[in-house]
């Protein structure tokens, strides 16, 4: 233990100015920007439903569901992912809202598992529910979760997600663990006088357990739009918070690579623990991903305020490769940076429920 002091990184956010149109983008191939990010990772957002009403999301009465009729089929999804898969995507992430409330989910695992070739297929979860999911999950094809654990106690639980489900949630990620979904991550969003003082915790419970543990700064995505710049802990508050409980020790850029979540060393090691400072310190310069919802929209960020529909021409008949022309027409719009630090930003119309982590 030690109160050594470490700071995020210098990476730059975007490595272009926001004012540069970029070069042409290729009309065939890969799924490549004026910038020269390479898109290989697809989240597919199965479902905009939750069985949670975490603040920084949805208000606790929830919000208008997407209608039925709107929703991508399974082998909808599973046929537009492998357009995606035929540009050069070859990690598919399943998100939400709460993807273990699709009760095909198992059908859409193993029908993403059936691509060829086949991408490596995760899923982003709160793991209520994941305790009797989860080996099948497996069978069918998944290979790992990231779990949403924002407290170790039963009342913060029941505070920020309005229900009292911390018990099934602890049981998912063991069962998670259990099933050979490994490496667990764990997903953390610190809220000031909430759950900050947790820290130290969820970090030694995550060491605990072989868990994987990253940090995220709260981001303007909540249906309510009360984002407040000023309540946000930011990445280097949770260093503060961390360092005088372990020794932090930042690994170099390239351990990162296009992942979100700086790395750190905790105590020399093996072991790390991360921090997506997503508004302090952007990584879209790096960003690879481009982003499906339930209801067949393509958005090329999570910031995005356009959508490119998927949904309409697929079920008029259009053919793969006036689809993959859709794909590369929404990369191509894709701006250097998310914005969030700029004048006049404005917060996605969707709520992250809608939009899919």
């Amino acid at each position: 233990m030690t109160s050594q002091r470490v700071t995020i990184g210098t990476r730059p956010a975007d490595p272009v100015s926001p004012a540069s149109s970029g070069g042409p983008l290729p009309d065939r191939g890969p799924l490549v920007d004026r910038f020269g990010r390479v898109h290989r990772d697809l989240r597919v957002s199965v479902t905009d439903r939750c069985s949670l009403r975490c603040t920084y999301c949805m208000p606790e009465a929830g919000v208008p569901w997407l209608p039925r009729d709107t929703m991508l089929t399974t082998p909808e999804l599973v046929h537009l992912a492998g357009v995606a898969v035929s540009l050069g995507i070859d990690e598919i992430r399943l998100t939400g809202g709460e993807p273990l409330l699709r009760r095909d989910l198992v059908d859409v695992v193993a029908g993403l598992a059936a691509l060829d070739p086949a991408p490596e297929i995760s899923m982003t979860t709160n793991a209520v529910g994941l305790a009797k999911n989860a080996e099948a999950l497996v069978a069918a094809g998944l290979t790992r979760v990231n779990i949403s654990l924002d407290t170790l106690r039963r009342e913060t639980f029941i505070e920020l997600a309005k229900r009292d489900r911390l018990k099934d949630t602890l049981e998912g990620i063991e069962a998670a663990a259990a099933a050979g979904l490994t490496p667990v991550k764990l997903n953390t969003v610190l809220m000031r006088g909430i759950n900050d003082h947790e820290a130290p915790d969820l970090l030694a419970f995550a060491l605990e357990h072989g868990y994987e543990l990253r940090f995220i700064e709260q981001m303007p995505l909540d249906a309510q739009h009360h984002w407040d710049r000023s309540q946000m802990i930011t990445g280097e508050e949770i260093l503060g918070l961390l360092t005088p409980h372990f020794d932090l020790t930042p690994l170099p850029d390239e351990a990162r690579g296009s992942a979100p979540a700086e790395l750190f060393l905790v105590d020399g090691g093996p072991a790390t623990v991360g921090v997506i400072a997503s508004v302090t310190m952007p990584f879209c310069g790096t960003c690879d991903r481009v982003r499906l919802t339930a209801d067949g929209q393509v958005r090329n960020c999570l910031f995005a305020t356009g959508e490119t529909d998927l949904r309409t021409p697929l079920r008029e008949g259009a053919d793969d490769e006036a689809l993959a022309d859709l794909f590369r027409e929404s990369i191509g719009a894709k701006l250097p940076g998310h914005g969030i630090n700029e004048p006049g930003f404005l917060q996605p119309p969707r709520p992250m429920s809608a939009i899919g982590g």
